[in-house]
């Protein structure tokens, strides 16, 4: 079975964090969901990125806020790939969370998807994963669908309206 992580650098993002959790628990994939600050427990973060791979993870998501490192710390120490979640913040509006992810120095790659993109985490992990695991690239694909026909029907009801007009 794949199994991923999600750290995130308080609880207080675990809204942002679960419909990442949620789509990959759909998809079958296990799931560890921590609470690991890069700045307040740096010895935990340290031991979590070196052991990862060790206890099975295949891809780590890592979700901070302000001036979010945790994705970075996080792939100093890994081989593993490491997706960055920046957290939105009252500050600047998640804009210095994304800047800190996306600003990783040559040799330490974080990949990064938007602001509060807790699902694209997922399901970037989950297309990692699929690389691997046929079951969730077929699963992916399949999902792919589904959103592709809802667009149809959609853009069906929505001519219907026009129509209408």
């Amino acid at each position: 079975m794949a199994k991923t992580a999600v750290i995130m650098g308080s609880k207080s993002d675990f809204g942002v964090v679960s419909p990442c959790v949620s789509i990959m628990k759909s998809f079958g994939v296990e799931v560890e969901v921590r609470v690991i600050s890069a700045h307040r427990t740096p010895e935990e973060a340290h031991e979590f990125s070196l052991n990862a791979a060790k206890r099975g993870i295949e891809v780590i998501i890592c979700a901070a806020g302000k001036a979010a490192h945790l994705g970075g710390v996080i792939a100093a120490n890994t081989t593993l790939p490491v997706i960055g979640l920046p957290v939105k913040t009252d500050m600047m509006g998640g804009l210095d969370s994304l800047l800190s992810i996306v600003q990783m120095p040559s040799g330490i790659p974080v990949a990064t998807v938007g602001v509060n993109g807790g699902e694209n985490a997922g399901l970037l992990a989950l297309q990692i994963l699929g690389i691997k695991y046929p079951e969730i690239a077929k699963k992916l694909a399949e999902y792919k669908t589904k959103m592709r026909n809802k667009i149809n029907q959609d853009d069906s009801a929505l001519q219907k309206e026009i129509e209408q007009l």
